[in-house]
């Protein structure tokens, strides 16, 4: 089965299913692509570490209050 297969399939899963399932379905959509977000967060993190584009801790704290 290829993608377009499987997104019509998932399309009509969603037409046929009851409340319950379309809240179920959703929340597992949702958390997928947050932690999809999250895992890039990680890797951009460690590729800055990895590259010295780092902060002194007092420098790190003054930029998240704001200041």
């Amino acid at each position: 089965m290829n993608t377009l297969e499987i997104k019509q399939e998932l399309h009509q899963f969603i037409e046929d299913g009851d409340d319950q399932f379309v809240r179920m379905f959703y929340e597992m959509a949702k958390a997928y692509v947050v932690q999809g977000k999250k895992d890039r967060m990680i890797t951009e993190g460690e590729e800055d570490v990895s590259h010295g584009r780092t902060y002194p801790l007092e420098e790190a704290r003054k930029m998240v209050k704001g200041q």
